[in-house]
This record gives C-alpha cells, sequence and structure tokens, in this order.
C-alpha cells in the first residue's frame, strides 16, 4: 500500500522541473516532425493529426507569452501612477530656503548720474540776411548771387560767406549778437565789438573811443570794404546832399562874418553912429557861423560807410565751420539762408527735473563714446534754472532778422529740443575731432566719499525696534544660524544700490566678510 507524503517545497520544484522537460521534449518532437514534413505541403503517412496538434500549441504558447508582456507593462505603469498620500505631499512642498549673500567692500563711492549729451560747436546760428541788400538795389525780393564758403567749409575772420543781391556776408569775432545797422555816430558795445574786429584784421580805428562809431572807424570800414572787393553803404542816401546842404550853409555863414567885419571897419573910420550897429551886425554873423559849423560837423560825423546788420556776422571764435547753405546761386533768399558753427566744442545735454538738483556747475563728468569707445573728461558748465519745452522747431530766423544765435542751450542745425533742464559740459581739454557731432554717455559725479570706504548692499542693512542698524556677518557654513553675528553699524552716503557703513559699539567689520543680504523663500 502506497502512502501520498503532502507535497513539499522542494517536491514542488521538482515537479516544475519535470514540467519545463516534458515542455522541451514536446518542442523537439514538434521541430522533428516539421522537418520531417515533405515540402509540397503535404503531412506523412499517420502525422497529419500530431503535426497539427502541435501546431496549435505552439500559437497558443506565442499568445500566452505576450498576454504575459502586456500584463507585465500595465502593472509597471500601473505602479508608476499611484502615489501615497505622503508622497504626493512631499513632492508638492517647497524646496528648502536658501540664503542670499554678498561680501563687505572698500572702495571709494560715488554717486553719478548718467545722461545722454550731444558735441556740438559752442555757438551754432541761422543767418537770414537780404533785406538791406533789397533795400540797397532798389527794392524786389533778395537772390543769392554767389556762394563763397559751401558747406562743410573752415571759416575765417573777415572772410565772405555768401554774396546776396550783389552784397557780401562776411564773418567778424564776437560774442554780441548783431542787431541793428553800425553807422557812423553810434555808440555801444556792439560798436566796441566791431572795432576790435576791424583792428585784428590790420584796420586801425584811429583815435576814436572804445564804443564810439568816429572817423578812424569810418575809415577802417572803408578799408575792409575795400580789401573785400566791395564798396561800403553809406549810412543814409541823402547824407550828400545834407552834407552839401550843411557846406553851403557854413560858406555862407563865413561870408556873413566877413562883410560885418568890414562894415564894423568903415563905421569905426568914419566915427559915426554906426559903428554900434555894425558890432552888432557882427556878432550875429559870428553867432550864424557857430551854428552853420556846428551843423555841418554833424553831418560829417553822420555820413559816411556803414556795416549793414545783415551784411555782418558775430562768432564766437575762429575757425569756423558752415553747416548748410540752403539755397544755390539765383535762387530766392529763404528764411534761414545759413547755419554756422564756431566756437570750442561743447556737450549738451537736458536733466530731468528729479535730478537737477543734484548736478551743480564744477562737478566732474566723464565723456564717453559707445560708438567709437573714445573717452574723455569734463566739467559741468552750467545748468539751467528752468525747463525747456519739448518741441522741435526749424531753427530758421524769421523775415528780416539778420541773424539768430541758438545760444549756449540750443541744438545745433534746428534740431529737436528734448525739453528737460539744459545741461552744458565744458570739455577740459581738446575733444577729439571724431567726437564732433556725436551721441555720447555723460556721467556726473554728484557726490563722493572721497576716500576708500567699507560698503554693503542696501538691503544688508536692517533696522530693529530698539533703533539700532545692523547687518548680519555669517559663518563659514552660509546656512549655520548659529555661527551668524550681528555687527551695529552706521550708514553714511549711499549710491547705485550700495551704502557706506561704519562698525560701532565695538562690532568687528572688514572687507571681504561674507553678510546676509536676505533669504530667498520660494
Amino acid at each position: 500500500m502506497k502512502h501520498h507524503q503532502p507535497p513539499t517545497a522542494d517536491a514542488g520544484v521538482e515537479q516544475e522541473a519535470d514540467a519545463e522537460r516534458d515542455a522541451g521534449a514536446e518542442t523537439e518532437a514538434a521541430a522533428g516532425a516539421a522537418a520531417a514534413e515533405p515540402h509540397d505541403g503535404s503531412s506523412p503517412a499517420g502525422g497529419s493529426d500530431d503535426g497539427g496538434s502541435l501546431r496549435r500549441r505552439r500559437r497558443m504558447l506565442a499568445w500566452v507569452v505576450a498576454g504575459a508582456v502586456l500584463l507585465t507593462g500595465a502593472g509597471v505603469a500601473l505602479g508608476a501612477s499611484i502615489r501615497s498620500p505622503a508622497q504626493v505631499a512631499a513632492d508638492a512642498a517647497p524646496p528648502p530656503a536658501s540664503v542670499l549673500s554678498d561680501r563687505v567692500e572698500r572702495r571709494v563711492l560715488t554717486s553719478s548720474v548718467v545722461v545722454r549729451g550731444t558735441v556740438a560747436a559752442e555757438q551754432v546760428l541761422t543767418v537770414s540776411p537780404g533785406a538791406g541788400a533789397a533795400a540797397a538795389g532798389g527794392g524786389g525780393k533778395p537772390v543769392v548771387t554767389r556762394i563763397a564758403k559751401q558747406p562743410g567749409a573752415a571759416v575765417q575772420a573777415g572772410e565772405v560767406l555768401v554774396e546776396v543781391s550783389g552784397r557780401p556776408v562776411f564773418a567778424l569775432a564776437g560774442a554780441l549778437p548783431v542787431y541793428r545797422d553800425l553807422k557812423p555816430g553810434a555808440t555801444g558795445k556792439d560798436v566796441g565789438q566791431l572795432q576790435a574786429g576791424l583792428r585784428a584784421l590790420g584796420h586801425p580805428t584811429g583815435k576814436d573811443p572804445s564804443g564810439t562809431y568816429g572817423p578812424g572807424t569810418k575809415a577802417a570800414v572803408t578799408r575792409l570794404y575795400t580789401a573785400l572787393g566791395y564798396a561800403p553803404r553809406p549810412a543814409d542816401p541823402g547824407d550828400a546832399e545834407r552834407l552839401q546842404a550843411a557846406e553851403d550853409a557854413a560858406d555862407a555863414a563865413k561870408r556873413q562874418v566877413m562883410t560885418a567885419k568890414t562894415a564894423l571897419a568903415k563905421a569905426k573910420e568914419a566915427g559915426g553912429a554906426d559903428t554900434a550897429e555894425a558890432q552888432q551886425q557882427l556878432a550875429f554873423a559870428q553867432a550864424d557861423l557857430a551854428k552853420a559849423a556846428g551843423r555841418l560837423e554833424a553831418a560829417r560825423a553822420a555820413a559816411g560807410p556803414m556795416v549793414p546788420a545783415d551784411e555782418l556776422v558775430f562768432l564766437k571764435g575762429f575757425p569756423a565751420r558752415v553747416d548748410a547753405v540752403r539755397a544755390g546761386v539765383g535762387e530766392p533768399v529763404p528764411d534761414g539762408l545759413l547755419v554756422l558753427s564756431a566756437g570750442a566744442p561743447v556737450i549738451r545735454s537736458a536733466l530731468p527735473a528729479h535730478q537737477r538738483e543734484l548736478v551743480k556747475p564744477g562737478m566732474k563728468v566723464e565723456v564717453l563714446s559707445e560708438a567709437t569707445g573714445l573717452a574723455a573728461a569734463g566739467t559741468v558748465a552750467s545748468v539751467a534754472d528752468a525747463p525747456a519745452p519739448a518741441a522741435g522747431g526749424s531753427g530758421g530766423a524769421g523775415p528780416g532778422t539778420p541773424q539768430q544765435g541758438s545760444g549756449p542751450d540750443g541744438a545745433p542745425g534746428g534740431a529737436a529740443d528734448p525739453g528737460g533742464y539744459a545741461l552744458t559740459v565744458t570739455p577740459d581739454k581738446a575733444l577729439d575731432p571724431r567726437l564732433a557731432g556725436q551721441g555720447v554717455r555723460l556721467t556726473v559725479t554728484a557726490a563722493s566719499s572721497g576716500e576708500p570706504v567699507l560698503v554693503v548692499p542696501l538691503s544688508a542693512v536692517s533696522a530693529g525696534a530698539d533703533g539700532r542698524t545692523t547687518v548680519t556677518v555669517l559663518g563659514a557654513d552660509p546656512a549655520d544660524t548659529a555661527a551668524r553675528r550681528r555687527v551695529e553699524v552706521r550708514a553714511g552716503m549711499s549710491a547705485d544700490g550700495m551704502v557706506q557703513v561704519e562698525p560701532v559699539g565695538g562690532g568687528a567689520l572688514a572687507d571681504g566678510d561674507r553678510i546676509l543680504v536676505a533669504r530667498a523663500t520660494p
């Protein structure tokens, strides 16, 4: 009698091994049967049923393997998508806060104002000549008859710039603009400026006092016009007639005096009562002669060559430059025929209202051209007291206006005014010619610590409830809160996000110390 033992683990293993051997035997038998099959598709005698059964088992085995693979992949995907509540919370939690720090620096702290500027001539003038030339020529619209200086040409003192209706327009040195005709007998600073310009060209003004248009100045003006190849215009077309009439009146008065003297002499010889009457007639004749002589002197002083306002341009320095000529020969003279620039180059800019009080004359300026890399140093020359309107202008002078200057705050060529408070910077040395007309960056040093000081970012300084201002110095490990120490400081000037600090109360703070700026919490 056989006793059946319950299956053990070892027995289960043996059974699985037997099953695998049986399956392998079946596979080998199926392979052999397949090899024995004829190539024409017919099965061997007596083996057709066994071959079909083997093929069915092979197909079933392939389906089982494919299903197992699919089930395994589904299980893996499902396992990846299923998370516990604890895992979900851990994944959603923010990362730990990080420490933002910086280092203490020792350097010169400066407060700067940065604006844009343009390198331009100190003086830019728009000139509209022609009104006087038209009057001298008998009326009509003035016409350009010659262009002596083309755009871009250099101009020296005493040179003709352009000819209008046969009359010259020339330049002399002077800062005061022309605003009237300069005639014999006139006095003023503009007359003195004319005299200085004439003398600089080698035409002395004689004994005329400075600022008085006298005989010496008239002679110098005549010599200047003659050197330019033109005849000077008379101060008044009727001067010749008036001068002739005054000379005739003086001659007549002289004859009257001579007649009265003769009558007096005869009366004295006769010894009669007519002596007193003859004496009175001589006195009257002498008085008339004195009046006639005075009128003649006045007529002579008023007569002579003048310098019309539309023939003269005063420029601050030479050589100057012709920037534009807005008409050709034979064309009517437009408003703003000439645009001239003169004087040492300066840099013009405009300050916004919130920076106006930060910039003062005398402050140092760094000038940089980003386009060329050229740099220069300068000084603030002036800051306007009132803002200029933001507007564009043609820069042309109105009809009949001899010249119009943009002044120190103008823009060359009638450029648009950016508004703001006009700022003028004077270079400390002559600027590189390549900077002419370029836009540059101006960095104005508004304040400076003067010497190296300890500086930290503004955000590193904190004020406590006790009113103490402190910074936090970090240890070797920035995250180690136990190694941190607070240092009380006194804050000084600030600029560009940095502030000057000085340790107080015995605290220690040195260049290179790492300090807490903030704790960054995601």
